[in-house]
């Protein structure tokens, strides 16, 4: 009897937080967080389609670097998904077109900021400073993880 007590409370220390990280781990996958910002129309500089990074983390929509008419620049994500994970951002990268995690962390990149949701219109500012010549492409990175979810190259608007 003692024995299986000591079993019982021994898989509750050791279950407990095993249960806790997988839930923060994979607990996005059953949830969609949805946004609809209205995008402003602006001037836009260069445009790209978001696609899969790999069989797990899929992204599809359009990417946009937008300059505002007051000055400065956004990134506006439309007709946006991707899949949900945790503590996802959105980067602006050097990489002309990443396609796994490595090519984003060895160049220079920009965080614009947490992802407001994974499904939906949305957009983000660009830091004040930032040479928007650089940028090549905008991903969706997991923090968290160091992974790569969903990269868009962008091209010159025609």
């Amino acid at each position: 009897m003692r024995g299986k007590f000591f079993a019982f409370v021994l898989g509750g220390l050791l279950g407990l937080p095993a249960g806790a990280f997988l839930w923060y781990a994979f607990s996005p996958l059953l949830f969609d967080e949805v946004v609809a910002e209205q995008l402003t129309t602006a001037q836009v500089v260069s445009t790209g389609s978001f696609r899969d990074a790999d069989r797990a983390h899929q992204g599809s929509g359009m990417a946009a670097l937008v300059a505002l008419p007051g000055g400065g620049f956004e990134v506006q994500l439309s007709e946006f998904q991707v899949t949900n994970g945790p503590d996802l951002e959105v980067w602006l990268s050097a990489h002309p077109d990443p396609a796994e995690s490595s090519d984003v962390s060895s160049n220079a990149w920009v965080s614009l900021g947490r992802l407001k949701g994974n499904v939906g219109d949305q957009a983000y500012s660009v830091p004040a400073g930032t040479d928007v010549s650089t940028i090549k492409s905008v991903v969706i990175w997991c923090e968290q993880f160091g992974v790569l979810f969903s990269p868009a190259a962008l091209a010159p608007a025609s």
